[in-house]
């Protein structure tokens, strides 16, 4: 089972052709040698590499595949078999380099990873070769209406009407955000009053909420690097000072809370 991509710019059915991907219109585009395809279209683009660079797909990779986050990967992943199906097909929207997606799929279900970031999807692509990996933006998905049976969204944003449309009905939309503790402990050393998250925000309003549950748990970081990559993945990476970053790069055992909101929606059959 194969990715039905559309063009990104008139939206006709892409068919491949030898290397690349092309339209009736002849828009083509090229698959890379890492097993990938770049649809995002350079008048797409805000700024010329957008997303995240190469040595922050780096510090996201060695962190996560050091397991700090597998008990967050393993409760989506049992979410996915318990009410998703199996044997359809599965869409990653912000997959990052990869290390969710990968983990979803089956000798019968089609995966599916896009992000805006090409440093990440050419590391997933080239690691991952039994996904279908794919630079895109979030906001414009180079797929067919109703196309995905199961679709989930890990800190990425969240585009609902985008979203909505790409998932066929009675179709599932997993979101994944911070709760009100996470990583509290590496915030109190970068500000001097950490606010905790905010949970009232409801981004999905047209679909069925199904379940929610949130996911707490205490991370003991073991290096201080595991500590930096930790922090380059967040959005207060840029407020931390170099005198807190030795004072990270020094560490060992830090402790920090992970604290997960997790929600599950149904679209509409």
């Amino acid at each position: 089972m194969t990715p039905e991509y559309i063009c990104p710019l008139c939206q006709a059915p892409l068919s491949i052709f030898n290397r690349s991907l092309k339209c009736e219109h002849n828009h083509s585009f090229d698959i890379a040698k890492e097993h990938y395809v770049n649809l995002l279209p350079v008048q797409f683009k805000h700024s010329k590499d957008p997303g995240d660079n190469k040595a922050m797909v780096n510090a996201r990779r060695e962190f996560l595949e050091k397991g700090y986050y597998q008990p967050l990967a393993n409760l989506i992943k049992d979410w996915y078999q318990e009410f998703g199906n199996v044997k359809g097909k599965l869409l990653d929207a912000g997959c990052g380099e990869g290390f969710y997606t990968h983990q979803h799929k089956t000798d019968s279900n089609a995966v599916c990873g896009v992000d805006i970031a090409k440093e990440a999807i050419k590391k997933a692509g080239k690691k991952y070769q039994a996904c279908h990996f794919s630079v895109q933006t979030l906001s414009k998905l180079a797929f067919n209406d109703q196309d995905f049976d199961w679709l989930y969204s890990v800190y990425a944003p969240i585009l609902e009407g985008e979203f909505i449309r790409v998932l066929k009905p009675g179709g599932y939309l997993l979101t994944v955000t911070p709760a009100k503790q996470h990583l509290i402990e590496l915030k109190e050393k970068i500000y001097d009053n950490a606010l905790l998250h905010d949970e009232d925000k409801q981004p999905i309003k047209q679909l069925t909420l199904v379940r929610e549950e949130r996911l707490n748990y205490k991370m003991t970081l073991a290096t201080g690097k595991d500590t930096l990559n930790l922090l380059s993945m967040t959005p207060f990476a840029f407020k931390a000072s170099q005198q807190v970053k030795d004072e990270l790069a020094k560490s060992e055992g830090f402790e920090c809370q992970a604290d997960f909101l997790v929600k599950l929606y149904q679209k509409p059959t």
